[in-house]
């Protein structure tokens, strides 16, 4: 059982930068695809970034620019740094892996506990 502990959530001022970490139990096998996800009050959880293990990363349009996701093989770390934060960017942020099927192996999905990102004054 993959098991993922996100750190680095708190209070920020507009403007301001902060460092998601997602801590990976185990190294995981292509191919699979990293993500942070956010859920804000009364809203639908969202992808925000995604990094597959070839690669290739995505953004949410309103993040673009101003979000950037990173692995860290060496430390099984997947990163979100977030900067020029906007109260918008209030969540709690979530850490996402999809494991892909392959023509032995089963598409499995684990998720981290999630933690709470405010932008306020």
């Amino acid at each position: 059982q993959v098991q993922l502990v996100e750190s680095g959530g708190g209070l920020v001022q507009p403007g301001g930068s902060l460092r998601l970490s997602c801590a990976v139990s185990e190294r995981l096998f292509p191919p699979y695809v990293m993500a942070w996800y956010r859920q804000a009050p009364g809203k639908q959880r969202e992808q925000v970034a995604a990094l597959s293990s070839g690669g290739t990363s995505n953004y949410l349009d309103s993040v673009k620019g101003r979000f950037s996701i990173s692995r860290d093989n060496t430390k099984n770390t997947v990163d979100l740094r977030m900067s020029s934060l906007k109260p918008d960017d209030t969540a709690v942020y979530y850490c996402n892996a999809k494991i892909l099927p392959t023509t032995t192996t089963q598409a499995r999905e684990y998720w981290g506990q999630g933690t709470q990102v405010t932008v306020s004054s």
